[in-house]
């Protein structure tokens, strides 16, 4: 990695699938800044900036800083920041956390996602991170997944609108993934019931997503666009 390498963001970047893509591309040779709220980064050899993501001037300010910081815009965006809250079934379903869910994952990804589509470089990448529940529904998950399942809409949408400019815009929806966010709340037993949603019979490693974003954002990917990837392990 030099300072003429493009430069990548991760918003969210600090744990979990985001953290795991933050060292994907900056293995394949990217300079890579990230984003995080509420664990700051110890030592990390990365750029790093504090960004509520609910906050479009925050959102803007992240991407300045990174091209004042590393001397160029944004040739790949990474949208993974994002919140969960505890399941269930719609009727019961906490009014409150059901906005804090659509302010989180599609005010949040609307921020960024329109900012990238301002601040990225012509030929360059931007994927966000979704969910396979929105095509493999369960009981209980209703408002998260249908606060991703949003996301998708603006992902396809913006495939059209930037491929003027060569940027190729695509999603990422995993299956179940071992990381702080999916462990949380959630016994062994439920664990073991989402592990055999795949016929590997496991739950996902961040890394193993992280190579997807890390190939699409590359131009190994260059005929891929407007689409959702699903690195689930079959599941069904």
């Amino acid at each position: 990695m030099t300072a003429s390498s493009p430069v990548a963001l991760v918003f969210g970047g600090s744990r979990g699938i985001g953290a795991a893509c933050v060292e994907a591309l900056a293995a394949a040779g990217w300079q890579v800044a990230f984003t995080y709220v509420s664990r700051a980064p110890g030592n990390s050899p990365h750029r790093a900036y504090p960004v509520d993501i609910r906050d479009a001037a925050a959102v803007a300010g992240a991407f300045a800083q990174v091209e004042a910081d590393l001397g160029a815009a944004p040739t790949a965006v990474v949208a993974n920041a994002g919140i969960n809250v505890p399941g269930a079934p719609l009727a019961q379903f906490d009014p409150d956390a059901f906005r804090r869910l659509v302010e989180v994952n599609l005010v949040g990804a609307f921020n960024i996602l329109a900012e990238a589509a301002r601040r990225v470089r012509d030929g360059g990448a931007i994927v966000a991170v979704t969910t396979s529940l929105v095509r493999h529904p369960v009981p209980g998950t209703g408002p998260y997944t249908a606060s991703k399942a949003a996301v998708e809409s603006l992902v396809r949408a913006m495939a059209k609108e930037l491929a003027g400019r060569r940027i190729r815009v695509n999603g990422v929806a995993p299956g179940p993934v071992d990381t702080d966010l999916f462990n949380a709340g959630k016994t062994e037993e439920v664990k073991q019931r989402m592990a055999a949603f795949s016929p590997f019979n496991r739950i996902g490693r961040p890394a193993e997503v992280a190579q997807v974003v890390r190939f699409l954002v590359s131009e190994e990917s260059s005929w891929i666009h407007g689409q959702i990837v699903q690195p689930n392990g079959g599941m069904a």
